[in-house]
């Protein structure tokens, strides 16, 4: 007679979980062997679909390129669309591109870093269900020459105005993106007009093209932490990093549902199930997990659950 197996497929998701519970509680000293165990679980962490097969099952992700960037889609749709039956395509562009896809209806479900816009999307009806998924932060990177001296520094806005005041070559976005933004936060503090001036230079690219071309100029520019350790460590870049802040310099990612009410044809169903998703447990570990092998540290902080204040998030 055949024995069955101990453990059904669910009930060894759910062990997995527990571990994974375990594990992650005490990363922050934990050895190289415990963080690569962690990593490895939380990328096979794919349950089998426990829900019928999607009536429609094409869903459209709108999303900011960091997340394509470093990585963390790669990981993370294929762990959706195995556990839902869900099929995404994603369009990766600046937060503020993929925003204004939600508010003409050319998206599901929206995954950014722009807070001002994405409370402003909800304000005005067009995006619902804002979440909290994780974050990571801003680092202002540069040559290791240091024409503008800022190595060190801790005040982002004292640092650029080093920047501005030295006319060291500053390289911008420029293209109304999470990080984009962040970057005039910083100008306007200082009542400074960056853009054509002399000294700052416009890509209109994302952002590891923006990398890139500020460590071929030798210029300084603003990155979210996740893709600069991407293009670092793959010695895309030769810019290191000068200022870092981490409870400064915040920068949230939150998951947004398009509002099926403001358009005919929005896949509500599945920005709900994605959505859900993003703040599942077991994707919350897979998060915190990514990135612990290569960089020694996560690329981004799961925040499931938290207060947005208590990140320093809007």
């Amino acid at each position: 007679m055949k024995l069955k197996p101990l453990l059904n497929p669910a009930l060894k998701i759910l062990l997995v979980i527990a571990v994974l519970a375990g594990l992650l509680g005490g990363l922050a000293g934990c050895s190289t062997t415990t963080a690569t165990t962690a990593q490895l679980l939380t990328t096979t962490v794919t349950a089998t679909p426990t829900t019928p097969k999607p009536a429609d099952p094409q869903l459209i992700l709108a999303t900011t390129t960091s997340t394509r960037d470093t990585g963390l889609l790669d990981l993370l749709v294929p762990m959706f669309e195995q556990q839902t039956g869900y099929q995404v395509k994603t369009v990766a562009v600046g937060s503020g591109a993929a925003i204004a896809m939600g508010q003409q209806g050319q998206a599901d479900v929206l995954l950014v870093h722009m807070p001002d816009s994405e409370l402003k999307l909800v304000q005005d009806g067009y995006g619902i269900n804002r979440r909290l998924v994780m974050h990571n932060d801003f680092v202002i990177v540069g040559p290791k020459a240091d024409p503008a001296g800022i190595t060190g520094m801790t005040d982002p806005v004292a640092a650029m105005k080093k920047i501005a005041d030295s006319q060291s070559l500053f390289v911008s976005r420029d293209d109304n993106s999470g990080t984009n933004g962040y970057e005039l936060s910083l100008w306007s503090q200082l009542g400074i007009t960056a853009k054509g001036q002399s000294w700052w230079l416009s890509t209109g690219q994302a952002m590891g093209a923006t990398l890139v071309i500020a460590s071929e100029k030798n210029g300084y520019t603003i990155s979210d932490r996740g893709t600069y350790l991407t293009f670092s460590n793959s010695k895309a870049i030769n810019s290191v990093l000068l200022v870092q802040n981490p409870t400064v310099m915040v920068n949230p990612y939150h998951v947004i549902q398009v509002n099926p009410a403001k358009f005919t044809g929005i896949n509500a169903a599945g920005a709900q199930a994605f959505s859900d998703f993003m703040v599942a447990p077991a994707t919350q570990a897979a998060i915190g997990a990514f990135g612990l092998i290569t960089y020694g540290q996560p690329l981004f902080i799961p925040d499931a659950g938290k207060t947005e204040a208590s990140i320093g998030s809007k």
